[in-house]
């Protein structure tokens, strides 16, 4: 997958729409969903939402291994983060979200992580399956954020191939964009339902051809998306 920086910074930044409502995103944000193991809730943090029992316990590791302003308040927690229930300690929460709203290293290693733990293994996907299009790169690092992979529940619900074994990249990723769709709107999380319009936005850009990503701006969450 050959991206220029341009294309690269939209593509995380719609991401970040998606994720936090904001083009460069919300270093501090935190929320909190039923959607950790067994519907429990649990902790979502940073500029693109990582959770409490998937990735956030390597960013504050990364954090504290920095040495950062807050990494003394979260040191004692870092071996708990996924391991022991956070989602209501504020003297967890009220470091972390401190940590990204005015340490400007929690800021950018938060760049670092979600390079690290999230675009590269999307990017690696999608080089494995022959894409090449700055849309399907798009496509497939905002299912990587927000599912932790290309789920192979959606692979099933459609009949399209992808490039690797001889499949058409653009009808694989309208294909998989619609079963996407199909899939989070029936969700019987609520949580999970309503992020069924980031397939709708993605969809629009299809529809469009905008398969370059040089028709600016996207509109994602409903926020125009430019390169910073």
């Amino acid at each position: 997958m050959q991206l220029t920086s341009t294309q690269k910074s939209i593509i995380e930044r719609v991401v970040n729409c998606f994720e936090t409502g904001k083009p460069n995103g919300d270093y501090g944000s935190i929320s909190i969903y039923a959607d950790g193991p067994h519907d429990i809730r649990q902790i979502t943090y940073g500029r693109s939402q990582t959770t409490e029992y998937g990735k956030l316990r390597q960013l504050v590791h990364m954090y504290v291994d920095a040495y950062g302003t807050y990494s003394s308040a979260l040191q004692p927690y870092a071996d708990k983060v996924g391991s022991e229930e956070l989602v209501d300690d504020q003297a967890f929460k009220s470091p972390l979200r401190r940590a990204g709203r005015e340490d400007a290293l929690m800021r950018r290693i938060q760049d670092r992580f979600f390079d690290e733990a999230y675009f590269v293994p999307a990017m690696k996907w999608a080089d494995d399956h022959e894409f090449t299009l700055p849309l399907s790169a798009l496509v497939i690092y905002d299912s990587f954020t927000h599912s932790g992979s290309i789920l192979w529940i959606i692979r099933q619900k459609f009949r399209e191939i992808p490039p690797d074994i001889g499949g058409d990249e653009k009808k694989w990723i309208k294909s998989y964009i619609r079963a996407r769709y199909e899939w989070l709107s029936r969700h019987r999380r609520p949580e999970v339902r309503v992020s069924a319009y980031r397939t709708r936005d993605l969809e629009r850009e299809v529809t469009r051809g905008n398969w370059n990503l040089a028709k600016l701006p996207i509109m994602a969450n409903g926020i125009a998306v430019c390169p910073e």
